[in-house]
């Protein structure tokens, strides 16, 4: 895809790769055709309007697999979840990698990252989102994962990181941000874009009616905070 090997590294291993390699290469394909037929099941009951946390059981039997199938591939639950949400990140970053795509200007390709990503990060609100139940489901996921097990989030979230640390890398050679010795200012990026969502809630004011208004607000925030100072 034009505009992601710029700003994203070679992808990690992953829960999914991890689910397919369990299986031997002459049935690989099969393999991800299972794998991905309990991934496609796992998004739709997180799609359920019943508000109810799905079983297991329920994943085999919209899957259309076996539960010793599912036990071929996953560990369990949590792992089927961590599957799901990796590559939800991968989507993200792809999908931001398009409409980055064609913008030259280090500092502009960062802003759009912030506005884009800001975008992405509102709709998976009660407010914005069209499915709040998969987000509350997804959200409280995630925020086991970055109490409980930070290295399974770290990888979680790589593909987004990386997409940021080349982007940052990039303003700073060109004079316009400070360069990132210590290696955080992705974390702070992805951390003030993430939860700015939350921002109005936190702070007691309504929350904005213009989406793209509050990312540029946010934008001009985070820019005076990178820039090169004298």
């Amino acid at each position: 895809m034009a505009g992601v090997s710029d700003d994203v590294a070679t992808e990690p291993s992953s829960r999914r790769a991890l689910a397919v390699s369990r299986t031997a290469d002459p049935a690989r394909q099969r393999a991800e055709d299972r794998v991905q037929a309990f991934l496609d099941a796992a998004r739709e009951l997180l799609n359920s309007s019943d508000g109810k946390d799905f079983t297991l059981q329920q994943v085999v039997d919209r899957s259309g697999q076996s539960t010793r199938s599912f036990y071929q591939h996953f560990a369990g639950k949590d792992e089927l979840l961590l599957a799901v949400f990796e590559e939800s990140m991968h989507e993200t970053t792809e999908q931001i990698a398009v409409a980055l795509d064609g913008i030259e200007d280090p500092t502009e390709r960062l802003h759009r990252f912030v506005v884009e990503y800001h975008h992405l990060c509102l709709l998976n609100t009660a407010r914005y989102a069209d499915n709040p139940l998969r987000t509350r489901a997804m959200a409280l996921f995630v925020q086991h994962l970055l109490i409980y097990r930070p290295a399974d989030a770290t990888a979680a979230f790589a593909p987004l990181a990386s997409m940021v640390k080349g982007l940052l890398a990039a303003a700073a050679e060109s004079g316009v941000l400070e360069t990132d010795t210590e290696g955080e200012g992705a974390g702070y990026v992805l951390q003030a874009v993430m939860f700015s969502a939350f921002a109005p809630v936190i702070g007691g004011i309504s929350r904005p009616d213009d989406p793209a208004a509050a990312a540029d607000r946010l934008w001009e925030r985070l820019i005076r905070g990178l820039a090169q100072h004298p």
